[in-house]
Parts: C-alpha cells; structure tokens; sequence
C-alpha cells in the first residue's frame, strides 16, 4: 500500500509518498521565500503553494519504474495560516474524489513528531517541539500527547525570525541567526523567564532589538539569543524530564536543525539517563513526509473523514486530537 501526504500549512508545498511500512518513498517540497526584512505574508505564500502544487505532486507520484497510486491522501488539516491550508485542503479533497480514495486529515505538529520518532527510533519519549508555530514539551498518555510546558507568547521560531527580519538577515531567519552567532564572542545581558516549565521570549525579544538599534554587534546579539533562548528551553525540558522520568528526550520541528540547541538538549538527556533522539535535519522543517507518514498511522488506527467535514482549523492545539497508535512496540 502507499499514502499519499500533502502539507500545505504556511510557506511549503510538499508532497510525499511512503509505503506500508513507514519508509519514504518520495519527498518533493517547494518553499516561498519572503524579500529579505519581511515576513511570510498568507496570501502571497497562499499564491505560491497554488502555483506549485501541480509540479511538486507530479514528481511526487513519479516511482522509478511507475507511477504510484495511492490507498490514501493525508492532508495538513491544521495549525497553520488559513489561506495556506485550504490550498493543500481543496487540492487533497480533488484528488481524493478522483481517485476515490480515502481522506486523512492530519494535525501538523503531531506529524512532526511521528516523523522524528519513526526516524530516530523512539517509542516513548519526552518530545520537545520547537518551530515557527510550536514551541511544546509533551508526553504521550491515555490516547493523546499531553502539553507538559510550552511557551507563554511567541514561539522560539517566531523569536528568531522575528528578529532576523528586523535585522535585514535573509530566510530562514533561524537559518541566519544560527550562522551568525557562530561569529559571536560577547553574552550579553538578556531577559530570561522561564516559569515552571512553560517559557517567555516576547521580552528577550525586545531586549535584542534594543540592542540591535543602539549598534551593537550583530554577532554578539545572535549568539546572546541562541545563548539565552535555548538555555531558558533546555531549563524546562530537564525540569519536565525529572518530573516525567522519561527514558528518551525527542526534538522535532524546524529550529531542530539548530546545532547548538540539539548540544544543549542532548546535555539534559544525558545528564539524567536518557537517551536523545532528533529528528534528522533533512525532516526538521515542513515537508510532505510528515504528512504522509502521519497520514499512514492515522489511516491503520481507522481515522478517514467524508469530504464534505474535511475543514481546516489554523488553531488546532497539539493536545486536542487522539494519536492512537503510540507508544510504540
């Protein structure tokens, strides 16, 4: 059998295939990037998702010897920004009554982390979701990931392209804010708030704009938030950790990929007995993988929706949808 997945939540396009068994048979993703100092407008992302979807779903049913044809489509239901999501919506609702094939709605962030726990071996971690939308520390119980600490404003990815935007740096903000700090050698003084195990970054925002409009060194101001940030978010997870007792810390999401947060997170881990498990980069950010891997586990479990009750909801929590099949054997 293959499964069909479609992600479409805020400035990728993708589309993938994986088979029976989890394995990815095809990965095709399209990105839209913003003009250097400004941010991913909806409508504009929306145009380009629109323009791309055709291309990136061809290569996607493309097999090496012949096309695929999926037993089902998943398809990015939420969260997101709303005009992104009903272009990959309305295109998997096509497709599904074409092909008359089954339709999966899957949440987003839940495909993150079935994607880096099928990748990195995990069954029944502490998972540490870090992106532009999504900034959670979770546990899996009784049929649902439960939110253990997660952030109190802005996310950790809206922190970094938030401030990479103000500094004129080039998409993806957290791209360019980690290669920055690399040339950084001064911490400076920035607000750290971390209360429990949630976390704040609106006020270590500020302070870093702050900094960035009185001349200070750019470097200095990247590394001082990466410094910050990541220690504020590596705080709460070694709290939740202890409290928890997990035996494996997973870190997903697109600030995934960030080296110096996975050193700082793998230092928690090891430090209490666990054993860490991150996504690998090239499945950190948004993709059709996710989705179809996501989509094939929702399907097994007998999750499928009619077409006409296939809406969209940009603001589905993580802790509001069954996720049946974990832990895993």
């Amino acid at each position: 059998m293959f499964f069909l997945g479609i992600e479409s939540t805020a400035h990728t396009f993708g589309a993938s295939i994986v088979d029976d068994l989890g394995k990815i048979l095809t990965n095709v993703n399209s990105t839209y990037r913003p003009p250097t100092g400004v941010g991913i407008h909806p409508r504009k992302a929306a145009e380009h998702l629109n323009e791309v979807s055709s291309s990136v779903i061809e290569k996607a049913l493309q097999g090496p010897v012949e096309r695929f044809l999926p037993d089902a489509i998943g398809y990015s239901a939420g969260p997101g920004l709303g005009p992104c999501l009903r272009i990959g919506a309305t295109i998997s609702r096509a497709l599904a009554l074409y092909m008359d094939k089954a339709l999966v709605p899957v949440h987003h962030g839940v495909a993150h982390l079935d994607l880096a726990m099928a990748a990195g071996h995990s069954h029944d971690p502490l998972a540490v979701l870090v992106s532009g939308g999504h900034t959670a520390i979770a546990v899996h119980l009784n049929r649902r990931w439960r939110v253990y600490g997660e952030t109190e404003d802005i996310t950790l990815g809206n922190l970094l392209d938030m401030f990479a935007r103000e500094a004129k740096l080039p998409s993806p903000g957290g791209v360019a804010v980690e290669s920055k700090a690399k040339e950084g050698r001064t911490l400076l003084s920035l607000p750290y708030t971390v209360k429990g195990n949630d976390v704040a970054y609106s006020g270590l925002l500020t302070a870093a704009l702050r900094f960035l409009n009185n001349g200070h060194s750019l470097a200095d101001i990247c590394f001082s938030i990466q410094e910050v940030a990541f220690a504020m978010l590596a705080e709460a997870v070694e709290r939740s950790l202890v409290q928890t007792r997990k035996k494996e810390v997973l870190i997903a999401g697109g600030v995934a990929a960030n080296q110096r947060l996975r050193e700082m997170i793998q230092m928690v881990a090891e430090d209490h007995g666990a054993t860490f498990h991150p996504v690998p980069v090239q499945y950190s950010g948004d993709c059709g993988a996710q989705i179809a891997c996501s989509g094939r586990l929702a399907f097994e479990s007998g999750i499928t929706i009619p077409v006409p009750e296939s809406f969209v909801n940009p603001r589905w929590r993580l802790d509001e949808i069954d996720v049946p099949w974990i832990p895993r054997p």
